[in-house]
């Protein structure tokens, strides 16, 4: 059995040239490394957010709970989208990123403590704005390993400054 090149090289970083990335409108174009979710980082997200619900944050309560642990709050799957765009893409030149917003965004699975994360990120739009800078929008799909369903489904604004 050989290694396919096409899928190792999909899945390492990608550096894509500022000039070159409207030729990538409409394709799945990266698919981030694997993260795992643990208590100590949804603790943490509970204590900086004040989100203190048991099913976050008490572990013994929520094993009898619906999923049977403790699971992310949604907004923590929410906030790992920079590090996920970081671990699959690069843009050159680049003097500055900026996460500009969000136009829509659903959770559609629960994540359980203790599960694996990635996404996949497939390039919707891409325009020229002010001082030369490019603004995109991403459909960022973010998969739990194992579930069928996806645990979060985002459309993730960035813009980019040369």
């Amino acid at each position: 059995m050989g290694i396919d090149l096409q899928l190792v090289g999909y899945l390492m970083k990608r550096t894509l040239a500022l000039s070159d990335i409207a030729d990538h409108v409409g394709q799945e174009v990266a698919l981030s490394d694997w993260i795992e979710v643990t208590q100590q980082q949804v603790n943490q997200f509970a204590q900086a957010t004040g989100d203190h619900q048991w099913i976050h944050v008490d572990v013994e309560r929520a094993r009898a709970g619906p999923f049977g642990g403790t699971i992310a709050h949604g907004f923590f799957t929410l906030s790992l989208l920079p590090q996920f765009i970081q671990s699959s893409l690069a843009f050159e030149p680049t003097r500055m990123g900026v996460n500009y917003g969000l136009n829509k965004v659903r959770f559609i699975a629960p994540v359980r403590v203790g599960s694996r994360l990635r996404a996949r990120m497939k390039l919707l739009s891409c325009e020229s704005i002010a001082d030369q800078g490019v603004q995109m929008a991403w459909e960022v799909t973010v998969e739990c390993e194992g579930l069928s369903k996806p645990a979060c489904v985002a459309e993730s604004l960035v813009r980019i400054y040369p």
